[in-house]
């Protein structure tokens, strides 16, 4: 094991070097703050008119998993081959409308879970 941004990291993973938000890949591993792995990446989601990123899809593993939702601000570090975040999956969202979804409504992030849903739905 590694230390990556106080988190450990598996020394056989190499993240590479940080990238912004447009240049993510599908598929690349997704970390919690432990630095274990808790997914993979599936969609950003973004409004790239005005560069603003809301946060991932997380498809968590094993795979096939479930859909996460991981806000901007839960995101550490962006890196060619890997996401840190800076919560514990338990912190991440689940966008499909259930009772953490809906308290996260008082969060301030329901047009993101919104935008999240949309996006698995394939209406966005």
């Amino acid at each position: 094991m590694r230390r990556v941004a106080g988190r450990s990291v598996c020394a056989m993973d190499e993240l590479g070097r940080p990238i912004a938000y447009l240049a993510l890949p599908k598929g690349v591993p997704v970390y919690d703050r432990a630095g274990e792995q808790i997914g993979v990446v599936d969609h950003v989601l973004a409004d790239e008119a005005v560069d603003i990123s809301h946060g991932l899809i997380v498809n968590t593993v094993p795979r096939p998993g479930r859909h996460l939702f991981a806000d901007a601000d839960q995101i550490a570090e962006l890196h060619e081959r890997g996401v840190l975040l800076s919560v514990g999956v338990d912190d991440l969202h689940d966008p499909s409308g259930d009772p953490a979804a809906r308290a996260a409504e008082s969060d301030g992030i329901s047009d993101r879970l919104h935008r999240a849903m949309e996006w698995l739905s394939g209406r966005s």
